[in-house]
């Protein structure tokens, strides 16, 4: 639950979310411009910056993974195990979540190695071999490859209906969100200017910013 949500760089508000719930099990997709707010928003709800007004209430720590994701210069499998330090059957966990990304294979490679896209799995594997409740994903597909994107959203959709996790991420494209959304918010300059079913928002937006955006689209 978000309140009064603002972010300021240099002076420019950047966000400016007066209120937004998002219930548990939802499976939330963030379309907008470049500069619109989406990452912002994920930053924000996933701690790793501060909003300069509002307040944020959530219910579980969340598992987030960046839009330029890191690699250590060590395994793939270890760039997951440093996740996953005392928990119970890391190494195990760790083989699951790469298999689901397709990079099992890969385990013994180094990781600050690998391409761009397989650096992309290998991140959403080291937050899929976690126990969120809560999974916030900047643009998780957008190094990748049309088989690895098909894979990973396998991998989402069975990781949200095995945790009953709520899933909130940003995309580009639309297609993606009504594959995977429950529901979409279109963000423009900060602000929330869309929000409802994908059917509903993909093929009759409510505001002239929200259709200006999905006109340049075919889904």
């Amino acid at each position: 639950t978000v309140s009064g949500l603002q972010k300021r760089y240099g002076g420019r508000l950047v966000l400016d979310i007066p209120a937004l719930h998002i219930a548990s099990g939802e499976r939330v997709a963030l379309l907008g411009a470049n500069g619109s707010g989406k990452t912002t928003l994920l930053r924000l709800l996933a701690g790793t910056e501060q909003a300069d007004a509002g307040s944020i209430k959530q219910g579980s720590a969340a598992g987030y993974m960046p839009q330029t994701p890191y690699a250590f210069d060590c395994s793939v499998k270890k760039n997951i195990l440093l996740a996953l330090p005392h928990k119970d059957g890391a190494q195990a966990r760790a083989k699951q979540a790469l298999k689901l990304v397709g990079l099992w294979d890969f385990a013994e490679a180094r990781g600050n190695r690998l391409s761009g896209g397989e650096t992309q799995r290998m991140a959403l594997a080291r937050v899929l071999a976690g126990d969120h409740r809560l999974l916030l994903l900047d643009e998780p597909t957008s190094s990748t490859d049309v088989a690895a994107a098909d894979a990973i959203e396998r991998a989402l959709l069975d990781y949200a209906a095995a945790k009953q996790a709520t899933l909130m991420f940003s995309t580009h494209a639309p297609a993606q969100a009504r594959r995977l959304a429950t529901r979409v918010l279109v963000l423009s300059q900060g602000r929330v200017v869309e929000d409802g079913a994908p059917d509903e928002v993909m093929d009759d937006p409510a505001s002239a910013e929200a259709a200006a955006f999905l006109r340049h689209w075919r889904f």
